[in-house]
């Protein structure tokens, strides 16, 4: 009997790790042509994988939380928890993306924030940073891990910081389908204006993650920045909304975060027809499409703290936070 439980277990160890190293990749190869066939076909596999799936084995500690599935959270910290993570990451050898735009102004933060997230930004893991920008001869030079990278994009400069805003939708999701689905697994977007204190790490890998806003996290439902004009696209009807959620950082795998700029963008263009502009831009429509369709992973308000708001006792972390500026001279 002991001999048959041996052999029992043995079968599920090997039909796990067969399982687990037998993931397909699902990238085409550079230069092969796609229509919107191939591509929405691609798409529809990839949301079925979701990896890394967590181990939690009671953490002698917490210090990330975080929430996945919806709404049931997970806090787990330590090495043992950590170092499974980091291994299984490594093991299907990822690659993460991250946009970022640089216009104008904006510029001055470039080095900061590559500078923190080439140190605690996925550490040791593959890191693509994608940086658009109206000046690419004014980015400094900066020498990354060397599993990291930097690619300078130029873009064209728009009157408006609202038009910026709110274009970057449709950059994203353009390069997603010309060029980022083949170069990598999972993409952020992140605003440049943004500095990394602590490590951020393999916890936040998921199909859709969205990041919960520190300044909203303590408000009532109906008092949350929500655009309630029925006439805008990016409306979510009163009584409505659970997280109101930063635009600063949020992301997922490339087929899901495919999905959300395409469909922000066109609620985007959908109101410049109709001459409105949602209350908060873009993070309007990402709030709207974030309702309607429930992020996999919830970061807490430590992955996006503003400055201006102190630190509060509740905030034991800040990973990710925002940079002291003065709006009005950095915008115009």
């Amino acid at each position: 009997m002991a001999i048959r439980k041996v052999h029992v277990l043995g079968l599920v160890l090997a039909a796990g790790v067969i399982g687990f190293l037998g993931i397909p990749r699902f990238r085409q190869p550079m230069g092969q042509p796609a229509g919107q066939a191939d591509l929405d076909e691609t798409f529809s596999v990839l949301p079925r994988l979701s990896y890394p799936q967590p181990f939690v084995d009671k953490p002698q500690r917490t210090d990330v939380l975080v929430m996945s599935p919806w709404l049931a959270p997970i806090m787990w910290e330590g090495t043992f928890n950590r170092d499974i993570l980091n291994a299984q990451y490594r093991q299907k050898s990822l690659v993460v993306g991250v946009a970022t735009f640089a216009i104008k102004k904006y510029i001055r933060f470039i080095q900061g924030f590559i500078g923190s997230a080439n140190k605690y930004f996925l550490s040791g893991h593959r890191v693509n940073f994608y940086l658009f920008t109206d000046h690419p001869e004014k980015v400094p030079a900066m020498e990354l891990a060397s599993e990291k990278h930097l690619f300078i994009i130029p873009v064209q400069n728009y009157s408006r910081w609202q038009d910026i805003s709110m274009n970057r939708m449709d950059i994203i999701s353009n390069y997603i389908r010309s060029r980022w689905r083949y170069e990598v697994d999972y993409l952020y977007s992140m605003d440049i204006d943004l500095q990394m204190f602590e490590h951020i790490g393999v916890e936040i890998v998921d199909t859709l993650v969205g990041t919960i806003s520190s300044w909203q996290y303590t408000k009532p439902r109906d008092s949350n920045s929500y655009e309630r004009r029925p006439e805008s696209q990016a409306a979510i009807p009163s009584g409505e909304g659970d997280f109101y959620y930063a635009a600063s950082f949020n992301g997922g795998s490339v087929s899901e975060v495919y999905k959300l700029t395409t469909a922000c963008f066109k609620g985007v263009t959908e109101d410049r027809a109709n001459g409105i502009e949602a209350k908060w831009h873009e993070e309007s429509h990402l709030n709207k499409y974030l309702l309607y369709h429930k992020p996999t992973r919830l970061l807490s308000p430590e992955y996006y703290w503003d400055e201006e708001l102190g630190q509060p006792p509740i905030v034991k972390v800040k990973r990710l936070s925002s940079v002291r500026k003065n709006l009005q001279e950095v915008r115009y």
